[in-house]
């Protein structure tokens, strides 16, 4: 059964927000007491988190879908719904987050590093949130805005200082065995290791990582055995160790032309060219093997490797190479620019988001933007006074004067969004939606307060003119 994935496609599922309450406040004596419906709450987002007690991507192997929750409706009493829960998905350090086209999107390295895979939509205002001085008895809330929906890639590039590679069964496993408390399994067949092991190793003060590659061999780069799929492994580390077999069974090959097959994958694939290298001539306990390591190692030595002679099995020359490793891990990390603290980065959008755009197409004018968009999702197209809100909001935000200046004509097509989830009418200048038989949109003439004094004038008003007009009408003797 598989116990390491490092590769997953995860189909992630932000939290919708909840709608906004159109209500009217009831009381004893007071049957029309204003609007009181409150706002939605917020849809829960997704976010990937690294955490150190993660070391596989397993888990989201076996469930690949995963769903914020949903952002509560408002109610009545001016009651907003409660926001939806954060889904939070924990991942392991080294994580890249890519899109569906392999750019990336995010690449978490340290503990607490997060990432918003999916944001959660916004809630509906409901109708006091609506209410002005013009409209003071909105009969309509908005509706919550769907969260975000995402298929993400997500791939482990382990987190390790020193990587061992080299050819399948070259003794890379026994090494990290011996070196570190890491238990992998061991074999005397090609392929043994097919996932990546990690030990740590300590070495006077300094303590390091140390991760031992399944075997490559020539085409390695171009997706030939195992090694695509674990050559990103190497990707960060700090050292790179050459583990070659001195006492192959193969005739045709060599440490040297293992060497050069290894670097060829390695210079193929691409940002491992100034990696420091140490070259380890491994199964020294065998006779033929001492024989060819102590044949090979000047010429090694001529290309600039340092070279050492260990065998796994008798634990020869271990403790030097641990401390060769550790003083390269040393000069690797102090040459590193220091590290800050993980800080949670805010980049809020333009405050004027009224940009739109107006397209004219084969059968109809396309609106783009996103205030219409947005507004377009929050309205209930099943209530006449939200219809034209919506229309209002258009019209002030220069919808119509864009598409008169495109061409546009009455009846014409226009569809707002797009394509594959677009809201399509027939344009009609200036349109109305009914609900002006109130009065103006989201009025109702029931709450405008009387004004007796301008009564009794207009009432002064009027004797006044029927005694003129009876004055007038006189005839004298």
């Amino acid at each position: 059964m598989t116990t390491f994935v490092d590769r997953v496609e995860l189909h992630v599922a932000a939290g919708n927000g909840g709608h906004g309450c159109a209500s009217v406040h009831r009381e004893k004596f007071k049957p029309l007491g204003g609007p009181d419906g409150g706002n939605g709450g917020r849809g829960g987002d997704v976010i990937l988190t690294v955490d150190q007690s993660v070391t596989t991507l397993l888990d989201y192997h076996h469930s690949p879908h995963r769903k914020a929750t949903n952002g509560k409706p408002g109610e009545g009493g001016n009651r907003s719904g409660k926001d939806g829960q954060d889904l939070v998905l924990p991942v392991p350090d080294g994580t890249v987050v890519l899109d569906g086209a392999g750019n990336v999107l995010a690449d978490l390295v340290g503990h607490g590093t997060s990432y918003v895979a999916a944001q959660g939509g916004r809630g509906g205002l409901g109708n006091a949130a609506l209410a002005s001085a013009r409209r003071k008895a909105p009969g309509f809330a908005l509706l919550g805005e769907p969260g975000d929906l995402q298929d993400i890639h997500l791939e482990l590039k382990t987190v390790a200082d020193v990587a061992l590679v080299g050819y399948p069964s070259a003794g890379k496993s026994s090494l990290i065995s011996v070196l570190s408390a890491a238990k992998p399994k061991i074999a005397d067949y090609p392929f043994t290791t097919l996932v990546p092991n990690l030990g740590v190793v300590t070495a006077g003060s300094t303590v390091y990582t140390v991760a031992d590659v399944p075997g490559l061999i020539p085409g390695a780069s171009q997706g030939k055995g195992l090694g695509l799929e674990f050559l990103r492994h190497v990707e960060r580390c700090s050292v790179l160790v050459h583990v070659l077999d001195t006492a192959t069974l193969e005739s045709e090959r060599d440490p040297l032309s293992d060497l050069d097959v290894i670097e060829a994958e390695l210079s193929e694939y691409g940002g491992l060219d100034r990696r420091p290298r140490i070259v380890v001539l491994n199964k020294i306990d065998v006779p033929d093997g001492k024989d060819l390591a102590e044949m090979v190692r000047p010429d090694l030595e001529a290309r600039g490797y340092r070279v050492f002679e260990v065998s796994a099995v008798a634990h020869t020359g271990l403790k030097e190479l641990s401390f060769a490793l550790a003083e390269l891990v040393a000069g690797a990390r102090a040459a590193r620019p220091k590290e800050e603290a993980t800080r949670i980065v805010i980049r809020p959008k333009a405050v004027d988001d009224a940009g739109f755009t107006v397209t004219r197409e084969e059968d109809v004018f396309r609106v783009r933007g996103e205030k219409p968009e947005r507004w377009v999702r929050q309205t209930d197209f099943n209530n006449d006074e939200a219809v034209g809100y919506l229309a209002d909001r258009l019209n002030r935000l220069g919808v119509e004067e864009r598409l008169m200046k495109a061409g546009a004509r009455h009846g014409d097509g226009v569809a707002i969004g797009p394509e594959d989830n677009a809201v399509v009418f027939d344009w009609e200048p200036s349109m109305s939606a009914g609900a002006e038989m109130l009065g103006r949109r989201g009025e109702d003439h029931r709450f405008e307060e009387p004004r007796p004094a301008a009564q009794r004038r207009r009432d002064r008003e009027a004797e006044r003119d029927d005694a003129q007009q009876e004055f007038d009408g006189f005839e004298p003797f």
